[in-house]
């Protein structure tokens, strides 16, 4: 059944809410966006037609309240409800109560979300289908003794990773029976606190290897098509810093048994929506394996979209609304490079703390290639109680080391007083030889880090 989605209620903040805004504007949709009492003053809400506080500066007062969300959402007459990323956006149970106010859910079924998002059950699915997967455990961990008994099967060092968890959390690394206690109960602990329940499951750590994701484009009518892949390797403490699309070490055989592999995940799932299939590949045996699914538009997707020139929050959109991929795979082709920098308020010289507060000055950089997705200006107040990401720097060129320097340039454009900011480390890393190469891992932020004591070498003067 089709659906005209004439009027969207935006159930995040920053950045990606306005992002929806603008594709919605685009589209001829009206929005409505809500806000938590810290965030009267922020971007979405003056770009919104109509704007809805939804409760106090705590997410969960607020962008996790569903009651309200909900509410304000049938108040103002929407159609939708587009949840972005993080928050609500891989809550079955929110995408449930969606549908059972008569509302489109713009993001995939809650069927799909519950098979993909609990990551023990992915992974049996995965297996079931014959997409590899990284040697662990069959199912949940119990007790110290079941997950010794895997460990010394799989071989150390293992990583407890929480079933229902994600952003590097809930998930600890025992490097061998002697600190496994400790790192079992610390996994548990960490899954309760932050996802509500501490099922744990155990994998093989992978020395260090790359972060490839596969973006996904998906309809109602058993369509799956890919959008390539993104690089997401160099990341901080789980966190990814920048990414780049396509990824330039990995050969072209490889690539498209990922793709391969992508797309098998997706249609065992009858998955319906914008998603990424997430791998980790050894750069020593030449094998992936797949770690996760994200069934939702991803922060990085403006690099992938610079790439294919689709637009991925459109088509989200219109999928959402019962219609069919307009596009075929053979349609999509892949241009040029594209980076993506993410800029976040924190302070570089005191391990990474965030730096809310007011932003007196703020210049963006600009041209051919280059795109900014933000939700910042000057005078603009940073709350203290969300992520630490202010904006994308997101850069295309038609070759990797034209991306590099473009990004540089952008960087030194850039600028952003009254807070302190990543961008210095930014430019640091785009350099670095190793991230020059392209040859960098997960691993690359860690031996990194050792580099930067003398920043003068890679700073200007």
């Amino acid at each position: 059944m089709i659906i005209m989605i004439k009027k969207m209620l935006i159930a995040n903040r920053g950045e990606i809410a306005v992002r929806i805004i603008r594709a919605c504007k685009e589209m001829g949709i009206k929005t409505v966006a809500i806000y938590s009492t810290a965030d009267a003053s922020s971007l979405h809400v003056e770009l919104a037609d109509q704007s809805v506080c939804v409760g106090g500066p705590k997410a969960k007062d607020s962008y996790l309240n569903m009651s309200n969300i909900l509410s304000a959402a049938c108040l103002t007459g929407c159609d939708a409800i587009h949840p972005g990323f993080g928050f609500l956006s891989e809550n079955s149970k929110f995408a449930r109560l969606v549908n059972k106010c008569g509302l489109v859910f713009v993001g995939p079924n809650p069927e799909a979300i519950d098979m993909m998002g609990n990551k023990n059950e992915a992974r049996k699915i995965m297996i079931e289908n014959k997409v590899p997967v990284v040697p662990g455990s069959k199912g949940i961990i119990e007790s110290v003794a079941d997950g010794l008994k895997v460990s010394e099967e799989i071989g150390y060092p293992v990583l407890i990773k929480a079933s229902n968890g994600g952003g590097g959390k809930g998930m600890r690394v025992a490097t061998s029976k002697d600190n496994f206690e400790d790192a079992f109960y610390t996994a548990k602990a960490e899954a309760k606190a932050n996802f509500g329940d501490d099922e744990v499951y155990i994998e093989k750590l992978l020395n260090n290897p790359k972060h490839i994701e596969v973006q996904i484009l998906a309809d109602k009518f058993g369509n799956v098509l890919h959008l390539f892949e993104r690089d997401c390797s160099l990341q901080r403490r789980k966190q990814k810093l920048i990414e780049e699309a396509p990824c330039f070490s990995l050969r072209n055989d490889i690539k498209e048994q990922m793709y391969a592999d992508a797309i098998k995940a997706c249609k065992a799932v009858k998955y319906d929506s914008v998603g990424t299939i997430e791998f980790l590949y050894d750069t020593t045996t030449k094998k992936y394996y797949f770690i996760e699914m994200n069934t939702r538009i991803q922060v990085e997707h403006p690099i992938t979209e610079m790439i294919t020139n689709v637009d991925i929050v459109k088509n989200q959109i219109r999928v959402a609304e019962g219609l069919e991929l307009s596009l075929k795979q053979e349609d999509i082709k892949q241009n040029g490079y594209a980076m993506e920098c993410r800029i976040n308020a924190e302070d570089i010289d005191k391990d990474f703390a965030p730096s809310p507060g007011k932003i007196t000055f703020l210049h963006t950089p600009g041209g051919k290639g280059i795109r900014i997705d933000g939700s910042v200006y000057t005078n603009y107040e940073i709350p203290p109680f969300y992520d630490s990401m202010i904006l994308k720097l997101i850069v295309f060129a038609p070759t990797r080391l034209e991306c590099i320097r473009k990004m540089r340039a952008a960087l030194e454009e850039l600028i952003i007083e009254g807070v302190k900011t990543n961008i210095e480390y930014h430019y640091m890393i785009l350099h670095n030889p190793v991230f020059i190469s392209g040859n960098y891992n997960i691993g690359f932020i860690e031996n990194f880090a050792k580099e930067i004591q003398d920043r003068d070498k890679y700073i200007s003067k």
